[in-house]
């Protein structure tokens, strides 16, 4: 990047609106800060929320994305990432989405930097208006602000695969150390997406004995995923709800499952994640991101009487990115396929379009 020059950016400026391609000047990096090659963005499904204006933190203008993977262009003085190695240009990384003060109360005292009081997200609640500008990945650049966490990648390793880990990967890792996983559990995830994929995965790490993922008939190649590294699927379309809980019932010895996860991301779906978990299971509402309304629980039957758990799980924070990071880069589960469609920059429309039509399970775009 040479002195005064300028990079593109896709710009939300009227909700429900197509992005808006733009060009800013690039910044030079402030002491701690880098500046980043956007080399994948991922479209997170979360982004037709806040394209829409369903998520009451935007504020306009916007550059969407906050999951991102890149190179280094350079750096503000020395800049090390978590494990303290120096970053040089040219150095593939990814950063942890938010950025947290690590002061305040929930991060100072609770440890939950998740709850920062004062949390800004790249592609969210970090509006683009003013300088340094690229606040989100839809962008061939991002300023890497100061207090954010970096973590250095291998040379070799595809970029778009690690999108999703920075966000679904992430939440997921959050969601299975809030339930408390444990070995020899049945674990059953509602909605097989890449939040989905990823707490299926990570219940299989913690040493679940089964995991059932519960799907579409949309939604039949995201389990034959799931199916691929050990999962069993029901389609829920195939069969009512009283039939897929006596089928679940039938393969726990008519316990039910321990820990039901509920990564569908509406309301709609938790009250037969409560109806599913055995007595003294948990509930973990993990796919939740925008308001959605009240959904019906009866405090004595569904909660009390069976001693039940039901546990919220708001985002992540740089632990399980760094997690779900090591999980896709140890080919273990097969994250690759998750990926169905790599489009450029220029066409972030087209890539929410053929989201909001369900194309596909991960589209990515590739700045470079």
């Amino acid at each position: 990047m040479t002195a005064n020059a300028s990079a593109l950016a896709m710009v939300l400026e009227d909700f429900s609106k197509p992005l808006v391609p733009t060009q800013y000047p690039i910044p030079e990096p402030e002491p701690g800060a880098v500046l980043a090659q956007v080399t994948a963005a991922g479209i997170c499904g979360s982004d037709l929320d806040i394209t829409g204006g369903l998520d009451p933190r935007i504020e306009l203008p916007l550059i969407v994305g906050h999951e991102g993977v890149g190179r280094v262009i350079a750096t503000g003085g020395d800049k090390r990432d978590m494990f303290g190695e120096l970053l040089q240009p040219g150095d593939k990384i990814v950063w942890h989405r938010a950025v947290t003060c690590g002061r305040c109360y929930y991060c100072a005292v609770k440890r939950q930097a998740s709850l920062c009081m004062y949390r800004k997200v790249y592609g969210i609640t970090l509006p683009c208006a003013d300088p340094p500008h690229f606040n989100g990945c839809y962008a061939e650049v991002l300023y890497v602000r100061p207090q954010s966490e970096i973590l250095k990648l291998p040379d070799n390793v595809d970029e778009a695969i690690l999108v999703s880990a920075t966000c679904s990967g992430a939440t997921a890792a959050h969601a299975i150390e809030l339930a408390d996983v444990q070995i020899g559990d049945t674990v059953v995830v509602l909605g097989p997406g890449p939040l989905g994929i990823y707490c299926a995965a990570f219940a299989m790490e913690r040493g679940a004995s089964q995991v059932i993922t519960f799907g579409t008939r949309d939604d039949l190649a995201r389990m034959k995923l799931a199916e691929a590294f050990g999962c069993t699927s029901v389609n829920i379309h195939a069969v009512d709800a009283a039939e897929r809980k006596q089928m679940v019932l039938d393969m726990t010895h008519g316990i039910g499952p321990d820990v039901v996860i509920d990564a569908a991301g509406t309301r709609h779906t938790v009250p037969e994640a409560i109806d599913l978990a055995a007595r003294g299971g948990t509930v973990s509402v993990v796919g939740v991101a925008v308001p959605q309304g009240e959904t019906p629980i009866a405090i004595y039957e569904d909660i009390s009487l069976k001693n039940l758990r039901l546990q919220g799980v708001w985002v992540s924070d740089a632990r399980h990115m760094y997690q779900a990071v090591q999980l896709a880069l140890s080919g273990k589960y097969p994250m690759a396929e998750m990926v169905t469609h790599r489009l450029p920059l220029q066409e972030a429309n087209e890539a929410l379009a053929a989201l909001e039509r369900r194309e596909g399970m991960k589209i990515v775009l590739t700045p470079q």
